[in-house]
């Protein structure tokens, strides 16, 4: 991490897993403990983060954002509205870089709750953050300099790949894909664990077997020169047992299953989209 980017002093409104998760990262990354700030109104929560993570708390969110460069939301998105109107002038008088991790909400949302005018980017991550291999997608309006986008990306990396998209529309793709994505993991997973049970091993050898053998597949995606697609031809031996499975996978039409899933996925990011921008503010 640059020397730039740490001199930054970025709050988190929200303590929360996923933000936790993030200046953890931060931290393990090389960020320094004295510029990173977090909120909550659990002193208990507070006086935890502070004994495990060394940063700095406050229950007073308009004190916080008064001294950030950067700001990451960080609270639910139901509580959103009623938190952003709150601050409006906090953050119009700071004008800080607002970084959402909260789902469902756009950019001109959250802009407009803020005062407008100000550096947006929405951020999608995924439970995977929580230990170091996680997923960030990342939207940026078009207020956000180079310099932020840069910065942004360097604040991410420490828990996983970040990808940017163009295209705002383009987040609910990437909730359906990594965002919720590693729940269809756990589902094939828990389901390969079951079959293990049924063609009689022991459920903690099933579990251990299912467990083992995605985390490998997937190292061994990551790293091989060839595409998934290549990988699976290369274990499919012709009339073998491999062959039978993948078959059986091919007649339940799993391709059509997970694209459904997925359009699902997004069409529903889609609809939560509308239905928080239109809830009425709380104030």
């Amino acid at each position: 991490m640059t020397e730039s980017a740490t001199s930054r002093r970025i709050v988190f409104l929200g303590a929360g897993n996923m933000a936790s998760a993030i200046f953890g990262g931060m931290l393990k990354g090389g960020y320094p403990a004295d510029a990173i700030l977090a909120t909550s109104r659990t002193q208990a929560r507070r006086e935890s983060i502070e004994a495990e993570y060394g940063i700095r708390t406050t229950a007073d969110n308009g004190v916080a954002v008064a001294e950030a460069d950067v700001v990451v939301l960080a609270v639910k998105p139901q509580m959103m509205r009623e938190l952003c109107e709150s601050l409006r002038e906090a953050f119009q008088a700071r004008r800080p870089l607002v970084v959402s991790v909260a789902a469902g909400l756009d950019a001109a949302t959250l802009d407009d709750w803020l005062g407008g005018g100000l550096a947006v980017i929405r951020c999608m991550p995924n439970t995977p953050s929580l230990v170091g291999e996680g997923v960030s997608g990342l939207y940026a309006n078009g207020k956000v300099s180079d310099d932020q986008r840069r910065l942004t990306t360097q604040l991410f990396e420490p828990v996983g790949l970040v990808e940017w998209v163009d295209d705002e529309r383009l987040i609910d793709a990437v909730t359906a894909i990594s965002g919720s994505g590693p729940a269809y993991f756990f589902l094939f997973i828990e389901s390969l664990e079951a079959a293990g049970v049924d063609l009689g091993l022991p459920q903690e050898s099933a579990r251990r077997l299912a467990l083992q053998t995605a985390f490998g597949a997937a190292k061994m995606a990551r790293q091989s020169e060839f595409d998934p697609a290549e990988l699976r031809r290369r274990v499919t031996s012709p009339n073998g047992t491999t062959e039978r499975a993948i078959r059986t996978f091919e007649a339940a039409g799993l391709a059509q299953i997970v694209d459904d899933a997925a359009q699902a996925c997004a069409e529903r990011a889609r609809e939560l989209s509308q239905e928080l921008s239109q809830a009425p503010s709380q104030n």
